[in-house]
């Protein structure tokens, strides 16, 4: 029976038809390389973009602040977008975004998702009777069951094997939004062990924004981002090609949190005001428990966690066991082209880090951690600047810790002409330089023992064919984990991507060479993955066709070569059904030229699994709109796997050959 559904799938894959109005989702991962996005970062993404969707910004009363909430613009675009506004008093119609010249053509399809133009747009905050007559309610309900069952599920895991969440959420425009969440993962216990309360994980925030001289205003558990985060960023962190469309921004980010991952968030309070015209103040206060591994004598912390998991007994042993106080200020200016700003950083723990237990006795496997954050209390202040033209612009910060070690990260953009850009990007960040909160564009994921060079180009030949591509060469000073020694790093990508009415074609090419330890860890040897990717997607009023072919070469220790193809269709019946199909074969050598490949899945959420061995991945998703207020999706998925009788290992370990889960999603709107 699964070889006649595949055969349909297939055949019907193979039909000529019409294509689909473009969605968001592929748009955007035209533009970044989603596979580098951490899963909490994807899900914090995408509710920002869902919910943008649904309150979008008019670009004639938009200031710098509401563009920002853009992920995907760049400080040069929204410079640009403002200083059109202001030079032709509004936008008539969304079409005029073609004379941005920083706007290609697919940024330019993805924001008119996002934004709207509107001549009369009555400003001011609105009365309290307003919002609570014309606010929106929003509950989203999620579930995933399995079909399979785990080693921990039968003895290990404190909780039943399903993940599920219950989220509201009250928006009134770009005024007021509150929120909560309570959110569980598989394994985790439900009003028992250790959860008394219910769900593992809670969050609740309200945000104010716009309200006289009051800018922003959060409390609760929200994200920040202040300057180019040196020294303050708990907002939304990406692969290198997204990082860049925010770095250089000024203005300081406040979001509520929301994301189902219990880390990196703030818990307490913070705002932003504007003191006089061009001049903001931002200040936050955050106490909060965290999850830590302590040493034997419960004195100390060797590692704070941030996975958020508390499944088994020593899991819930570590929840909460830490106490984390963190405060501090941005103070900012701007005035007509360029920018600067001053942040500072205070952070205390109720115990002492000490990534190592006895420093003078440290051996080789654990030389990497020498330079970790040490003691209870710490402290960092940064200058952020800047300077624009319309077709320049420089960016940087610069940042001290309090051992005295800097950090320093500069960029800048360059528009030669309105087809083609050039940008720079250059880092130092001392070994020494210790940051809790820190998080920045880097190759090493950590806001320390880094210096490097990224050069980055994108061309838009004609109106159809765009072609950009990048080099990174980085060099780290000191040990990193799995490289005994001061390592290089050199990564490349060619992209092409041709757009002609509904149909686009993608093709990128990829490599990327690292230094790691040999097998007796005496010497470095070099890694070198080649990915190469071809897509073709096909969209239109009610249908949606999408071929990949995907390619990965590795060079380490071994030879792997790995291979994809994958094939999706969708259906809209007007807006009141969708379906979604996709199936991929995969084949690759071992886990070093696994495979990753996007996914359509619920709603703010990205799936990009990865796939290493021979298989074939199979889902299915239906979304019915019941009514204008009710929704809901249906998502079921199967990996199956030739070349094993089991998957994965430990508790996690399932001894069949494939895995099927379903995923359910409810959201009710009034």
């Amino acid at each position: 029976m699964k070889h006649v559904w595949l055969s349909l799938f297939f055949l019907l894959a193979s039909i000529p038809v019409h294509a689909q109005q473009a969605e968001w989702e592929p748009l955007l991962h035209e533009i970044f390389d989603i596979e580098q996005i951490e899963s909490a970062d994807a899900e914090q993404l995408m509710e920002v973009l869902t919910d943008l969707e649904a309150n979008p910004i008019d670009l004639n009363s938009a200031t710098r602040e509401d563009l920002e909430q853009i992920t995907f613009l760049s400080e040069q675009q929204i410079e640009e977008i403002i200083d059109y506004v202001y030079k032709y008093d509004g936008m008539r119609t969304l079409n005029e975004l073609s004379l941005i010249e920083s706007l290609d053509y697919v940024h330019r399809q993805l924001l008119t998702f996002f934004v709207y133009v509107k001549e009369d747009e009555k400003k001011g905050f609105p009365k309290l009777s307003t919002i609570a007559k014309y606010g929106k309610h929003e509950f989203l309900a999620t579930g995933k069951i399995p079909f399979y069952e785990r080693r921990g599920d039968k003895n290990g895991y404190l909780g039943y094997p399903y993940r599920h969440s219950l989220k509201y959420t009250f928006n009134y425009g770009e005024y007021l939004k509150v929120g909560f969440i309570g959110a569980q993962d598989a394994g985790e216990p439900f009003f028992t062990d250790g959860n008394g309360a219910g769900y593992d994980h809670y969050s609740f925030y309200v945000q104010v924004k716009k309200l006289g001289r009051l800018k922003s205003f959060v409390a609760g558990r929200y994200r920040m981002k202040m300057g180019m985060g040196l020294v303050m960023n708990t907002d939304l962190g990406f692969g290198k090609n997204m990082t860049l469309s925010s770095l250089g921004r000024s203005a300081n980010m406040l979001r509520g949190y929301s994301s189902r991952s219990s880390a990196r968030y703030l818990q307490g309070a913070a705002a932003t005001v504007e003191l006089v015209r061009g001049l903001d103040l931002t200040g936050f206060f955050s106490y909060r428990s965290i999850d830590a591994t302590l040493s034997k004598d419960n004195r100390s912390v060797q590692t704070i966690l941030t996975d958020g998991y508390h499944r088994t007994p020593l899991e819930m042993a570590k929840k909460n066991n830490t106490r984390q106080l963190a405060t501090g200020a941005n103070i900012s200016f701007r005035h007509k082209e360029w920018h600067v700003g001053v942040s500072g950083v205070y952070t205390h723990f109720n115990r002492q880090l000490k990534p190592i237990a006895d420093p003078n006795n440290v051996s080789q496997s654990q030389r990497y951690r020498l330079h970790r954050p040490v003691g209870d209390s710490f402290w960092n202040v940064s200058a952020d600047y800047g300077f624009m033209r319309p077709r320049f612009s420089i960016f940087g910060e610069t940042a001290l810790s309090d051992n005295h070690a800097m950090a320093t990260i500069n960029n800048i953009n360059w528009q030669l002409s309105s087809e083609f850009s050039l940008v720079a990007v250059q880092r130092y960040f001392s070994e020494k330089y210790t940051t809790i909160y820190g998080r920045t564009f880097s190759e090493g994921g950590d806001v320390q023992n880094e210096n490097g060079l990224y050069l980055g180009a994108q061309w838009q030949v004609g109106k159809h064919l765009l072609l950009s591509g990048y080099t990174d060469i980085v060099h780290f000073p000191f040990e990193r984990y799995g490289v005994g020694a001061s390592s290089t790093v050199w990564d490349n990508q060619l992209s092409a991507t041709y757009s002609r009415g509904s149909l686009t074609i993608m093709g990128r090419y990829r490599i990327k060479s690292k230094e790691k330890n040999n097998d007796d860890k005496s010497a470095l040897i070099a890694d070198i993955t080649q990915r190469g990717r071809l897509a073709v997607a096909w969209k239109g009023a009610r249908w949606l066709l999408g071929t990949q072919a995907d390619v990965v070469h590795d060079r380490y220790k071994t030879s792997e070569m790995g291979w994809m193809v994958s094939q999706s269709v969708g259906y809209s019946f007007r807006t009141l059904l969708q379906c979604h199909a996709n199936i991929g074969y995969f084949h690759t050598d071992g886990y070093n030229s696994r495979i990753y490949t996007y996914e359509k899945n619920l709603l703010n959420t990205f799936s990009f699994p990865s796939f290493y061995g021979k298989g074939i991945r199979y889902a299915f998703m239906l979304r019915a709109s019941l009514s204008s207020h009710l929704l809901t999706i249906l998502k079921l998925g199967t990996t199956k796997y030739f070349d094993r009788d089991h998957i994965s290992e430990g508790l996690q370990r399932i001894d069949h050959s494939s895995m099927t889960e379903a995923e359910v999603q409810v959201k009710w709107r009034f």
